[in-house]
């Protein structure tokens, strides 16, 4: 499997390309559906899938579903993924988890040292339910944030304070 990411639109949002056998999953398209649809253009796009549903995650999203003839965040496709809800930074967060290839993609709930604010959707205590939820995943999935650079849990468990209460 293969992983494109493309940093788009005024927040520099990672959006990604999963690619394997010629098909390919678009997670959080956000911005600049152009760009997604060149990268794209060797394969056969299967789903769109949207950590949340944010403006910097989205912005592409109803062209590429329009182009696509898809809906976003429909599960039935050639991947093999496990869909874990982890609100905390919206109500609607979702983390995607490809436990053969051991890495999650997980939006605005987790960055690298970090987690996702509160005060736009979501709130505190679903984020610490979320964060519990998240721990309990072996250490050595990498994750793949909604912006900023790559980790991996176990990095998180040590550095990240938010999940060591």
């Amino acid at each position: 499997m293969q992983i494109k990411k493309l940093v788009l639109g005024e927040l520099a949002t990672n959006c990604y390309l999963i690619i394997k056998d010629n098909k390919c999953l678009i997670i959080d398209p956000a911005d600049g559906a152009s760009k997604i649809i060149e990268a794209t253009k060797n394969y056969q796009v299967e789903s769109i899938l949207v950590t949340h549903h944010h403006f910097d995650h989205i912005g592409a999203l109803k062209t590429l579903e329009d182009y696509y003839h898809l809906k976003h965040n429909n599960h039935q496709n050639s991947f093999d993924y496990e869909v874990i809800a982890t609100p905390g930074h919206t109500k609607d967060c979702l983390t995607f988890y490809f436990k053969n290839e051991k890495i999650m993609f997980t939006g605005d709930f987790l960055f690298y040292h970090s987690y996702g604010r509160v005060d736009l959707g979501g709130n505190a205590y679903d984020m610490a339910n979320s964060l519990n939820l998240i721990k309990k995943y072996p250490d050595d999935i990498i994750i793949y944030p909604g912006h900023g650079p790559i980790s991996s849990l176990r990095e998180e468990k040590k550095q990240n304070w938010f999940l060591n209460f």
